[in-house]
């Protein structure tokens, strides 16, 4: 890899991307005082939301969730290929920089969800934990608005499956374990990477594969169903770690395992793009190529489905390689299914 002084180290996105519903934005054609001003908005501020709703329905038939909630919009993480940068943009943010710099913190989501709870029409289904950023990335030490959440589902007995890529995760293992005892929690740890040297500069700010592991392990040990995410996958630069990652994971105590493929959809093609070219110049052809024939000749795919296995001859090579190590480390394992009769329905006092 090959990074020059003046790259942003511990961000992932290097550039700012113009705002589609923006009419004005930064623009590089002239660089004097350039790295100056993008350096000055690379530090973290955070901004406060108070939303109105904090459960939202998921409408894609691929992600296997009824309904997601996100107690953060941005991620520190930094990861490069991240899907919910886009989405930074409808706060009128980059989904370069911003997305892991500007981070909205949703203070009250606790009090929403318990109201949502609350209603009279509602009935339990799996609420997954983020469907867009990571719920324990680095500010929820401070904030602790996921702990408060999971808190609000286990008083109700409600389901909930969490994602993340971050070992805070193991702060709030008594709470998991309460819900876990029940039938009403799934984890899943996202494992990307086991080359220390790639997640470094891909997801700058996130725990490293071995930490994940350990956090794996911690969950596992404190009997709270677990399994991995091995995703992306980006040929030319992590898919040949699939064996090992799943048999890392199952050694463990994973009990199952889960993969996509990436797509580099909106602006994060963009972002993708000038990564890729400033820290893999001499693969930068076979890496972009490899990833538009997973997706008919595009970087981008949007085909429900389609979109996050790929096609083509080098997605049926990593879904055979995946489809072979799952087999052959996850045999006879799997995630126990939710109880969904354990959800206490009303309530006549609040946590708050």
């Amino acid at each position: 890899m090959c990074v020059d002084d003046s790259y942003f180290k511990g961000r992932g996105s290097q550039i700012k991307t113009a705002n589609k519903f923006l009419q004005a934005h930064y623009v590089t054609e002239h660089v004097e005082g350039l790295d100056d001003v993008l350096l000055e908005n690379s530090k973290t501020q955070i901004f406060h939301e108070s939303p109105k709703k904090i459960v939202n329905k998921v409408e894609s038939p691929d992600l296997g969730m009824a309904y997601s909630m996100n107690p953060y919009q941005g991620c520190e993480h930094g990861c490069i290929y991240c899907y919910a940068r886009n989405t930074h943009e409808y706060y009128g943010f980059s989904a370069g920089l911003d997305f892991e710099s500007k981070i909205i913190v949703k203070k009250n989501a606790p009090q929403v969800l318990e109201q949502q709870l609350l209603n009279k029409n509602w009935n339990p289904s799996p609420i997954m934990l983020s469907g867009n950023t990571d719920c324990y990335q680095p500010l929820e030490r401070k904030f602790k608005i996921t702990r408060q959440l999971l808190q609000v589902l286990a008083k109700y007995r409600h389901p909930v499956g969490v994602i993340s890529k971050n070992g805070l995760i193991t702060r709030d293992i008594d709470i998991l374990q309460d819900l876990a005892a029940d039938r009403l929690v799934h984890v899943m740890i996202s494992i990307t990477t086991l080359d220390e040297d790639l997640r470094q500069i891909m997801e700058p700010r996130t725990a490293s594969g071995i930490k994940r592991l350990k956090t794996v392990e911690a969950l596992a040990k404190a009997n709270i169903p677990v399994g991995i995410m091995n995703a992306p996958i980006i040929p030319g630069l992590n898919h040949h770690e699939i064996p090992l990652i799943l048999k890392a994971a199952a050694d463990h105590g994973a009990r199952t395992a889960g993969m996509t493929v990436v797509r580099l959809n909106g602006s994060i093609g963009k972002i993708f793009e000038d990564w890729l070219k400033k820290n893999f110049p001499d693969r930068f052809d076979k890496v972009w190529n490899q990833i538009s024939s997973l997706h008919g000749g595009n970087v981008n795919d949007t085909q429900f489905g389609r979109r996050m296995r790929g096609e083509g001859n080098i997605a049926d090579m990593i879904q055979q390689l995946f489809r072979t190590s799952r087999k052959k480390y996850f045999q006879g394992r799997e995630m126990p299914p939710y109880d969904l009769t354990k959800f206490v329905k009303g309530g006549n006092y609040s946590l708050f």
